[in-house]
């Protein structure tokens, strides 16, 4: 966990204002596991983030049981916590919840849209544009999930906003274990395509973008074939059952 200690160091005094500890420690694992800094299965050791965050265990815990109800980390009993690592099946789940998600909030974006929260998302694209062109995909990835959010806040619906966050970082551990081919971002003109037609109230264009937008996800991840293994039983099993 040394990035996210560097992280830490480097940007807790901007996350302190007007936050409690706890809301600190999640706001920076909930970053790091959508810049895909902590990736997936990762052990998150209480002790070793406790010294990382200078707080105590029980502030640990509460941090990583309110990541563990968005279901990006997963708590076992006796053996800790780690970061959530989904099947293929679970991976088909969540993209097709995700899908269902962003049409409801693209709908209500249209009708709850002012200037100034558009503007704001369009500052998100120019960042996340800047970060994928320097060649940082972590951070651009992590932009373009806050684009989400930001979406998820202009549609005035608090309920959708909270699935909405758990929905996007597990869409990131999604494409950090099964995106195929090389990390080329190709969301940044749908992104602005997206927002030219939700500022302009066409509502069928919008949903139909976002349909393109979330197809587009999914096509980059390989979730059909069977995943490899360092199981020596399950790469050699054609061998055992023909014995």
């Amino acid at each position: 966990m040394a990035n996210l200690k560097n992280s830490v160091a480097k940007n807790v005094k901007t996350k302190v204002a007007g936050q409690t500890q706890d809301d600190v420690v999640y706001c920076h694992i909930f970053d790091a596991i959508l810049e895909q800094r902590l990736p997936p299965a990762t052990k998150l050791n209480e002790e070793a983030l406790a010294e990382i965050f200078s707080v105590s265990r029980t502030i640990i815990r509460r941090a990583l049981l309110r990541l563990s109800m968005e279901q990006v980390v997963s708590i076992r009993p006796n053996r800790g916590a780690m970061v959530s690592a989904p099947t293929k099946d679970e991976a088909k789940q969540i993209i097709k919840a995700r899908e269902v998600m962003e049409l409801a909030i693209t709908e209500l974006a249209v009708e709850h849209a002012t200037p100034a929260k558009i503007e704001e998302c369009r500052r998100l694209v120019e960042k996340e544009n800047e970060a994928f062109d320097n060649g940082d995909y972590g951070k651009g990835l992590r932009l373009s999930g806050e684009f989400h959010i930001k979406l998820a806040e202009m549609a005035n619906n608090t309920p959708l906003l909270a699935f909405q966050r758990s929905l996007v970082s597990q869409t990131s551990l999604l494409i950090a274990q099964y995106e195929t081919g090389n990390h080329a971002n190709c969301s940044l003109d749908e992104h602005s395509n997206l927002l030219d037609a939700i500022e302009s109230g066409d509502s069928e264009q919008a949903l139909d973008l976002m349909s393109e937008h979330i197809n587009h996800i999914r096509s980059k991840l390989n979730l059909d074939s069977a995943a490899a293994s360092n199981d020596l039983h399950v790469v050699f099993s054609d061998l055992i059952k023909g014995r």
